[in-house]
């Protein structure tokens, strides 16, 4: 009897994206398996309105990869990515975001090096991609750019994100919620991979599993950036590790910044508005800490 190969399931959360959707959709689809693993799709729509329920109805009619679609209609990333787990009948769970395609080797660099370091996950790089010249205070502060490593080394919680990530499926064991919905403007999957982690579960890099995220226009101005850095700091008061060091860091990093901005702002706007994120985010961070919340939502 032929051994059945493994399944791996796409999961990708959706929240009124069509144009985006569209293409990440038709560059899942000729993906490359090298014959060594089956896949299919599960879109969960974030919109009770389902604004993706035609759009995903239309090509999975057309495609020969198998397309899921399920609704999530409270809006919160959170609970869209547990109804997105609640559709994936599969060995393996794949996330991208919305707003990303992926080169044709993806998954397949992805579960290979998952294989050779029998790790329980793989996350990849996720490079910046403008459909238009952006400005060069843009490319030259690289606002945009991710760390990324060497394929092989072991990532720890606060390096991990699910722009870019597989998974084995058996890692949910005993895990009651996977993704906790107080977690609902951001932060849900640094606080899944931190339990993953506290309860043995290892991560690795693969360089080779590129995907790219489109950066609108509407992304490349000081007042996204500003706001990405206040609501990225809140979200760190949610995590209940490292509470006091995080605190302790962002005092000490506060008089710091204040100091060296104003002599920055003449070297040119792209490190003025670098070192004004960084002075945001620990601000931010502080006064999430005792409560206060300065940005709740996502910009698109």
């Amino acid at each position: 009897m032929t051994k059945q190969q493994p399944h791996l399931s796409v999961c990708i959360c959706t929240f009124k994206r069509p144009d985006y959707l569209k293409r990440l959709l038709e560059e899942l689809r000729g993906q490359d398996t090298g014959g060594l693993f089956t896949y299919s799709i599960v879109v969960a729509d974030n919109d009770q309105l389902e604004s993706a329920k035609a759009l995903v109805t239309d090509f999975g009619a057309a495609s020969p990869v198998p397309v899921r679609y399920c609704l999530e209609p409270r809006q919160n990333i959170a609970l869209a990515r547990n109804k997105a787990i609640e559709n994936a009948d599969a060995d393996f769970v794949a996330f991208i975001d919305d707003d990303e395609f992926p080169a044709k080797g993806w998954l397949l660099n992805l579960f290979k090096t998952l294989n050779e370091y029998k790790a329980d996950g793989v996350l990849g790089p996720v490079k910046p991609h403008f459909d238009f010249e952006p400005p060069q205070w843009v490319v030259k502060g690289e606002f945009f750019e991710r760390p990324t490593h060497a394929t092989g080394y072991y990532v720890s919680w606060p390096e991990t994100r699910t722009g870019n990530v597989l998974f084995r499926r058996d890692i949910l064991n005993g895990v009651g919620v996977p993704f906790r919905p107080e977690f609902g403007t951001g932060g849900e999957d640094t606080d899944f991979f931190r339990r993953m982690q506290e309860k043995g579960c290892s991560l690795v890099w693969c360089n080779e599993a590129i995907v790219y995220e489109a950066v609108p226009p509407s992304r490349c101005n000081r007042t996204y950036l500003v706001r990405r850095a206040l609501l990225v700091g809140g979200e760190y008061a949610e995590h209940p590790r490292h509470r006091l060091r995080n605190a302790v860091r962002s005092l000490m990093a506060l008089p710091f910044y204040t100091l060296v901005l104003p002599i920055l702002a003449v070297f040119g706007q792209d490190l003025s508005i670098k070192y004004l994120t960084k002075l945001l985010y620990h601000t931010s961070r502080l006064l999430a800490l005792v409560g206060l919340t300065v940005v709740t939502q996502r910009d698109a």
